[in-house]
């Protein structure tokens, strides 16, 4: 399991375009047949993949960075497929998982096993797992029983569909809130106005790019932002002092997930747009 530790919100001005992208992104998260998995210091987030081809996957504690018996000991997990349908058994019981499905698993699940129903067509799971105190039932949830909120226009270019699965009007969880954002086509802009929130950090999974296509995203502090220039299937870390959107070559999804002391989805300090730079 791969550490990072991030720069406090002076640090990071500092960094030249690949030192920040060896900080806050994560560009190779997918290789087939394993698991792997970044720890972050950044709330204790754990962000990781498991792409199963011939033979199932179990995902294992990592002694020296979680001193754990097994990876849920104190922990819980959302995990999301974003490729062929596949499955998830959790302490003995299946669950089927399609694309753009996600699974809940709370505090205290000891066996963890992923699968691809195909081997020569992965599935591709993508989980973020955060510290947990309490214990949840683990929940499956299908793409179409999400919670689906409209934001942006067309005249603005970021007509998107807001999917809510982890949060506190869905799927209960300790301190973890995810989901998922689909933009239309035509529309490029991501979480605009920009944001921090002091009280957890986010990250990003990018995916729904072909390989010609790029997300411009927009990290920093609102008076000292930086970029970072995102593909398919990369990750970037924000902390909690960092704002976090962005604008694409073309329409994109992707992936977003929050930990720390509190769910409220909409506990955010936007950020005028007159006043980014």
């Amino acid at each position: 399991m791969e550490v990072r530790y991030f720069p406090d919100d002076r640090h990071y001005q500092t960094l030249d375009t690949s030192q920040l992208r060896k900080t806050f992104m994560v560009d190779d998260l997918f290789p087939p047949g394993a698991v792997a998995m970044i720890y972050s210091d950044t709330d204790r987030a754990i962000i990781g993949s498991a792409v199963p081809t011939q033979d199932s996957l179990k995902l294992e504690s990592s002694k020296k960075e979680m001193a754990a018996e097994y990876f849920a000991e104190r922990r819980e997990i959302g995990v999301f497929n974003i490729g062929e349908p596949g499955s998830i058994r959790v302490d003995g019981t299946q669950y089927p998982m399609q694309y753009k499905d996600a699974l809940y698993i709370g505090r205290g699940s000891r066996e963890i096993v992923f699968a691809s129903d195909d081997p020569i067509k992965p599935a591709v799971f993508y989980f973020v797992s955060y510290p947990a105190h309490k214990e949840y039932p683990t929940t499956h949830m299908a793409f179409a029983k999400s919670t689906v909120v409209q934001l942006g226009s067309d005249k603005d270019a970021n007509k998107r569909s807001l999917h809510k699965y982890i949060f506190t009007q869905g799927i209960n969880s300790c301190q973890l809130v995810m989901g998922l954002t689909e933009l239309a086509e035509g529309s490029v802009w991501n979480t605009m106005p920009s944001h921090t929130h002091i009280r957890r950090s986010e990250v990003y999974m990018y995916f729904n790019l072909d390989p010609d296509s790029f997300v411009v995203h927009l990290m920093g502090k609102p008076t000292a932002t930086r970029n970072l220039i995102m593909r398919n299937r990369q990750v970037v870390i924000s902390p909690s002092w960092s704002i976090h959107s962005g604008a694409g070559s073309k329409n994109y999804s992707f992936i977003w997930a929050m930990g720390g002391e509190n769910q409220d989805f909409d506990d955010m300090d936007k950020v005028p747009m007159r006043e980014l730079t």
